[in-house]
């Protein structure tokens, strides 16, 4: 049975009973809960802020590995962009530099990729720094490599044209030494028929007439004839990329305008046609329309030793024969 409690009333001067109603009972048993609540309350906040669910638990050991292999990608792509910038390096100053091209400029190797945010979707999450700047990464080098597959497209093409232009380059004697003789090179001499100083522009080869003059590159006969600018029955041979070729005093031509020639092919015969003062072949070599020194150019067909040799003779010839 449950104690009842009691209280006297000093005016009546007797006991009373103290009757409890139902919410004091309830705002009691509130009252005593209380602190448990908040315990329990402090408890699970507390579980929840510093102890992993296995859920939270597996998704944190996840983020974890995440980060490590992004950490890996991003060493992998700076292990990829210092070789992609070694290949520049050599594309600007090695191949093409071979190839007589340009190097690309850096504001094109460079270019950023402009226009709208390319990377909005990525943004708004915890790891969306990381995961953009490694997005930047990624297509830059994407870009660079984009522009160096161009690079090499062109260089490919630039072999090609390179093949065709080592064998058009006037690089061989018009007339084998066993069979001619330098003598004057190539400046000013004493002309043998006008008695004055004039420039020369060529080289002039003595050797009898008859004697077979070659083509020293592959082209295209642009003149074969005769002419009153004093190299008499002459050819010139137009080799491309610049390059003309001038055989002067022949006594016949063995083409016609229009032929291509290959490099050894029988072009003339050697005469003192012209303004000649004796049998001789004089050959010039032209780049982009003016006259340089055809030695500069005898280099497939004479050893290092000859080509000195011969560069001694071409300076040290007296007067010339035209």
């Amino acid at each position: 049975m449950a104690e009842h409690k009691y209280r006297f009333n000093q005016n009546t001067l007797n006991f009373e009973r103290i009757r409890v109603s139902g919410w004091q009972k309830a705002k009691r048993t509130a009252l005593a809960l209380t602190p448990g609540l908040l315990l329990g309350v402090l408890g699970i906040f507390l579980a929840f802020q510093f102890i992993d669910s296995p859920k939270e638990a597996t998704l944190r050991r996840e983020n974890q590995q995440l980060m490590v292999e992004y950490e890996l990608m991003n060493k992998r792509l700076a292990d990829i962009e210092n070789v992609l910038g070694d290949v520049q390096r050599r594309d600007d100053n090695v191949y093409r530099v071979i190839f007589e091209a340009d190097p690309i400029p850096s504001s094109v190797r460079q270019a950023g990729m402009g226009g709208v945010n390319r990377y909005k979707d990525l943004q708004g999450y915890a790891s969306s720094d990381l995961v953009i700047a490694t997005r930047k990464r990624l297509d830059k080098i994407a870009k660079q490599l984009y522009v160096q597959s161009l690079s090499l497209d062109e260089l490919a093409s630039l072999v090609m044209r390179k093949q065709d232009m080592l064998a058009s380059i006037p690089s061989v004697e018009p007339i084998p030494r066993d069979k001619a003789q330098v003598s004057s090179g190539f400046g000013e001499r004493m002309h043998p028929i006008l008695k004055i100083q004039k420039q020369h522009l060529g080289l002039d080869f003595t050797s009898p007439i008859g004697t077979v003059a070659h083509s020293t590159g592959d082209g295209k006969v642009v003149f074969a004839d005769y002419s009153t600018n004093g190299f008499g029955i002459h050819v010139i041979i137009d080799h491309g990329f610049g390059y003309e070729t001038l055989y002067g005093h022949l006594s016949a031509v063995k083409v016609r305008v229009g032929q291509h020639v290959k490099r050894g092919d029988a072009i003339g015969l050697v005469g003192n046609t012209g303004l000649s003062s004796g049998p001789h072949l004089h050959y010039e070599v032209h780049k982009d329309g003016t006259p340089v020194d055809p030695v500069n150019y005898l280099f497939n067909s004479l050893t290092p030793e000859e080509y000195a040799r011969m560069i001694e003779i071409s300076r040290n010839a007296g007067q010339s024969m035209d």
